[in-house]
């Protein structure tokens, strides 16, 4: 396999992940906001969070499907999905409550199988970036 077709794929991978997220979560929008409004550490900002989560994940979306913007929107990838694996693995150790604010399927995982779903997309954003640079890199080098 090629890393064009490679990056594709990964990209492909992520896109359907951030709309089918950011779609979930608008769908369900007044659950999803009730939900972060009983997170312990985003309390005052709920509202705030609610709008902007599915806002980031559908930019990130759209600059996954553009060649010049991919290198940008895997790094936000990769940043997004460790910043919500972070706050995950932080509200299981030191919070009392954890409220799922998961749409669609993945309000059906256990906290175990979510961190380990977070965790691929998280390799596989992380690839993404290491082959984009080198691609970029190489094509750089013979413009």
């Amino acid at each position: 396999m090629n890393k064009s077709l490679i990056i594709e794929l990964i990209c492909s991978l992520l896109i359907i992940l951030f709309i089918y997220s950011s779609l979930s979560k608008l769908s369900a929008y007044d659950r999803f906001s009730v939900q972060l409004s009983k997170s312990p550490f985003i309390t005052s900002y709920y509202q705030l969070v609610a709008w902007s989560i599915p806002t980031i994940e559908i930019v990130i979306a759209v600059l996954l499907a553009f060649k010049r913007t991919r290198l940008v929107a895997l790094y936000a990838s990769f940043f997004l999905m460790s910043l919500f694996t972070a706050y995950l693995v932080i509200m299981l150790n030191f919070s009392y409550y954890i409220p799922c604010s998961c749409g669609g399927v993945l309000e059906y995982m256990s906290w175990e199988q979510h961190i380990v779903f977070n965790a691929f997309f998280i390799v596989i954003a992380g690839a993404g970036v290491l082959l984009k640079a080198n691609t970029t890199k190489s094509k750089n080098i013979y413009a």
